[in-house]
């Protein structure tokens, strides 16, 4: 039997890397592959809007947005340990914006700073999440340094999912809620089970489930109607561009079409400020609880093949390409 020889893990002190805390460590957290880190520690993916930007009186590090569903995710970030006065900005920022996910980076979380972010995950709502994210510099040998985040704090989903959070008696679901749920939490199963790329989110008491794309103002979303006894997904278009989005994919249907291998339902919904691009399974009914694990089978394939074929397409997208002149007409 063979020995291999194994290295040995030694820890860097921040300060050796990141000399700055606004000036070195902020924009290194705002580079593509670094927020992805954070993303996969908290399950999010995440786009960047700004850096310094304005909330009240204070300026958020980082501000990003979730693009799973498109609401704001501020980052804080130090290179020393907890304090008060970032714990008062990320209060100060909480009450500012109606839904918002705060992520607290520091070198270490101090116990009392700790306990502070278990409470507000606790009376806060469904809306307002708060991590606190720990993080340290490894390296082997001579190796380069890499970056690891440890999770202090996060929000306790299931009491979140299942009393609405805030003060109050717990909200009592209706029937339809919970199967809902259940539904959702069951894909996710799942999902994670079978190691798909698409990540799901948390499961909720709604007939749909959002999925991130790579790029805020799109989603992936999965469909179950429980009263017509039908399962769906597709991908949502949103936002100010959202007809020139939709027409500029629709100028390529033919493409798309041939890679997911069926046609789909182009729905610009002029009447809206949605464009939605379906595919259905009619014999799929939500209700059988016999049929969820074919009907979750079917979703993670069809998601995973969505993502497969618009992700790219949607990150190259251009607005200022759009001729409307050229914009076709939808049956």
């Amino acid at each position: 039997m063979s020995i291999h020889q194994l290295g040995r893990l030694e820890k860097v002190e921040l300060r050796k890397v990141w000399l700055n805390e606004a000036g070195d460590f902020t924009p290194w957290l705002a580079r593509e592959e670094n927020l992805a880190l954070i993303g996969e520690t908290i399950g999010l993916e995440l786009e960047l809007e700004a850096q310094e930007k304005n909330v009240g009186p204070f300026r958020a590090d980082l501000l990003c947005k979730d693009t799973a569903t498109d609401s704001w995710v501020l980052i804080e970030n130090q290179l020393e340990r907890t304090d008060h006065t970032h714990l008062g900005q990320l209060l100060t920022y909480a009450a500012g914006l109606d839904a918002v996910t705060i992520v607290w980076v520091a070198a270490r979380f101090a116990e009392d700073h700790r306990a502070a972010l278990d409470w507000l995950n606790k009376v806060t709502g469904p809306n307002i999440n708060f991590f606190g994210l720990e993080i340290e510099l490894w390296k082997i040998g001579d190796s380069q340094v890499a970056p690891m985040f440890n999770v202090a704090s996060k929000p306790n989903d299931w009491t979140k999912s299942v009393t609405g959070g805030g003060a109050g008696p717990p909200n009592v679901p209706t029937e339809t809620k919970q199967l809902q749920r259940e539904y959702w939490a069951a894909l996710r199963e799942y999902m994670i089970e079978n190691g798909t790329s698409v990540k799901p989110t948390k499961p909720l008491p709604q007939h749909w489930m959002n999925f991130a794309i790579g790029r805020s103002n799109f989603q992936l979303q999965s469909y179950a109607n429980t009263k017509e006894g039908r399962v769906g997904l597709g991908l949502s278009i949103t936002g100010p561009d959202a007809k020139p989005h939709f027409h500029l994919l629709l100028q390529d249907r033919e493409g798309i079409e041939k890679e997911i291998g069926e046609p789909l339902d182009w729905l610009e919904l002029p009447e809206r400020k949605e464009s939605r691009v379906m595919l259905h399974d009619l014999k799929a009914d939500p209700n059988d609880h016999d049929g969820w694990t074919k009907q979750h089978a079917w979703l993670a394939e069809k998601l995973e093949r969505f993502d497969s074929v618009f992700r790219q397409r949607i990150k190259q997208l251009d607005a200022s390409a759009f001729d409307p002149q050229l914009a076709e007409v939808v049956p």
